[in-house]
């Protein structure tokens, strides 16, 4: 799944690009608060050809001097993604390039892509930057003996990535992690979920992490909810305020599941919300 294009925004004296690591697929039964009838309607309504199709994007910051990479994708764990590799090439950018990763969460279809098929860090020269919160929360022994056995299969993959970033790892806190770029706390997906503002030059730009998974459907029906949420009604809550303040603000958004545009502005009508995407600057 290689692309020619790669959608870009100019933020002030940096530039975002987003790259695709492809999809995973999750049915609509892992959804709450919604008929999976429903769910699939305004999916198709909204020109998903495969309704049950949830894109991962990770996202490159060029500016400073430094190329940070946002997530690494599912890097091919269970079937998912696996493209980011490749597709950073065709983008211009060298994995040995990338001096920072930060993570907005530790699930499989965020870390996946830190390791190579032969269990090698695939970015060899960055500094891996994760929430504090985040961290402690994977690596309690007590919250993986009391996780699902699929949960439990979530916090190996985190801890194997942990241990093989350790000389490089940094945790973090809210405020700024990286000049330019502030941690924002987006609490209830997991313990640590953080989102990143982007600012240059009266400009800015938030990426927002795990916020949706299904953007037409959650972004609409805010309450919507899926079973990876560690937290659903704080996630739910987090997300209400944050497309509250987003759309107030007419703030750039971009999303890991946000869709192969990765950029966006959420638009309030008669109370309402909805999704906009947003071409490249």
């Amino acid at each position: 799944m290689s692309f020619s294009h790669f959608p870009r925004q100019r933020i002030g004296d940096f530039t975002v690009i987003a790259i695709s690591d492809g999809y995973l697929t999750a049915s609509f039964d892992f959804l709450s608060n919604i008929d999976a009838t429903d769910a699939d309607n305004i999916q198709r309504a909204a020109g998903e050809s495969n309704p049950s199709a949830v894109h991962i994007n990770c996202y490159v910051v060029q500016g400073g001097g430094r190329t940070v990479l946002i997530d690494s994708g599912a890097g091919g764990i269970k079937q998912w993604g696996g493209h980011l590799n490749a597709n950073l090439r065709h983008a211009g950018v060298a994995p040995e390039a990338i001096d920072t990763v930060l993570l907005t969460h530790a699930h499989p279809d965020h870390v996946g892509g830190l390791m190579t098929s032969s269990g090698q860090r695939a970015f060899p020269n960055a500094e891996l930057a994760v929430n504090k919160s985040e961290l402690a929360f994977w690596q309690d022994d007590a919250n993986l003996a009391r996780a699902s056995e699929r949960a439990q299969g979530n916090f190996r993959i985190a801890r194997g990535v942990f241990d093989a970033y350790r000389e490089q790892l940094r945790t973090f806190g809210a405020g700024e992690v990286l000049p330019g770029v502030r941690a924002l706390s987006l609490p209830g997906h997991t313990e640590g979920h953080t989102g990143f503002l982007v600012e240059s030059r009266d400009a800015g730009l938030l990426v927002w992490g795990d916020i949706v998974h299904f953007p037409h459907i959650q972004i609409q029906r805010p309450e919507v909810t899926i079973a990876f949420d560690q937290d659903a009604s704080l996630a739910a809550a987090t997300r209400s305020r944050l497309l509250d303040s987003v759309s107030a603000d007419g703030v750039l958004i971009a999303g890991m599941h946000l869709g192969e545009a990765g950029f966006a502005r959420i638009r309030r009508s008669k109370g309402e919300y909805g999704l906009a995407y947003e071409t490249d600057a």
